[in-house]
C-alpha cells in the first residue's frame, strides 16, 4: 500500500471514529472531523500533509499525490 491510499484510509478511518465518539459520547468529537477535513483541503492546494510526510520518513512507497 503505498502513502496516497495509507493517508485516505487513515482520513476517512478518523472521519467515521469521531462521527461515532460524537454521536455515542461527546459533541466534542466532532471537532476532530473538523480538523481532518480542513487538512484534507489545504493539502489538495498546497501538497503539504503532515501524515504523509510522517509515512514517507518511515520508508512508506510514495505514490503519485504527495512526492
Amino acid at each position: 500500500m503505498n502513502i496516497d491510499r495509507l493517508v485516505f484510509a487513515v482520513a476517512g478511518f478518523m472521519v467515521m471514529a469521531s462521527l461515532l465518539l460524537g454521536y455515542f459520547f461527546s459533541p466534542y468529537w466532532f471537532l476532530l472531523t473538523g480538523f481532518v477535513g480542513l487538512n484534507m483541503f489545504q493539502a489538495a492546494f498546497t501538497g503539504f500533509c503532515p501524515l504523509a510526510k510522517i509515512l514517507k520518513s518511515v520508508g512508506v512507497e510514495s505514490g503519485k499525490a504527495f512526492e
